[in-house]
């Protein structure tokens, strides 16, 4: 299959699933939204910019899973505003049904390099910046292959590797180990943190969700 071949057919893949997905999980994305209203307060959902293909930015959406900052309570880092909520709805994956609009939208793709955060961009090496070059991913070969228990630089490598080889079926086949990786609750945080650590440059091996 050519590129553009390709890239149709993940097109087509990525409304034909988000859609569908996205229907049959709204009574799912309702109660989820009302127990935040409940349970955390407003807003319901997590907005931020994030890098998509070439790095241009768009507004990735998710269900909010931790305590805004507050420094009367001493709630300023992710440890400390994390909630057991935030920590099932990560562990569950149920945070990421809202961001199903974004591969609807074509911001992003069910399957590519996981996007991560603006500040990153200046830091990365000029092979790891490549995992820019297709939309990111609601989950990726990352994902299925330890999740944030990996090192940035393992992950950055699966990422380029995924670049590098990507077809609709080992798509297919990442989208099944999701599933597993989901039910497993593998790899939602790093050894000894809440989430990740920040990625401060190729020299270090340290990393944010």
């Amino acid at each position: 299959m050519t590129s553009r071949g390709y890239d149709r057919a993940k097109r087509a893949l990525d409304l034909i699933f988000a859609v569908a997905l996205f229907v049959l999980t709204l009574p799912i994305q309702g109660v989820t939204a009302l127990v935040i209203r409940i349970r955390l307060g407003s807003p319901v959902l997590f907005r931020q910019t994030r890098p998509g293909l070439h790095g241009e930015p768009f507004e990735i959406v998710k269900f909010r899973t931790m305590q805004s900052e507050d420094l009367t309570l001493g709630c300023t880092d992710d440890a400390s505003r994390m909630t057991n909520l935030g920590r099932l709805l990560r562990s569950t994956s149920l945070d990421e049904l809202p961001t199903l609009r974004n591969i609807i939208s074509g911001d992003m793709s069910l399957v590519g390099p996981r996007p991560l955060l603006m500040r990153y961009l200046p830091r990365y090496s000029p092979e790891q910046a490549r995992r820019h070059q297709v939309r990111p991913g609601l989950t990726g070969l990352a994902q299925v292959s330890g999740r944030n228990a990996l090192s940035w630089e393992a992950k950055f490598r699966l990422d380029v590797g995924y670049v590098d080889h990507h077809t609709l079926v080992g798509d297919l086949r990442i989208l099944l180990a999701t599933v597993t990786s989901v039910l497993r609750r593998d790899g939602v945080s790093a050894v000894g943190e809440t989430t990740m650590s920040e990625f401060l440059g190729s020299s270090t091996d340290r990393e944010t969700s």
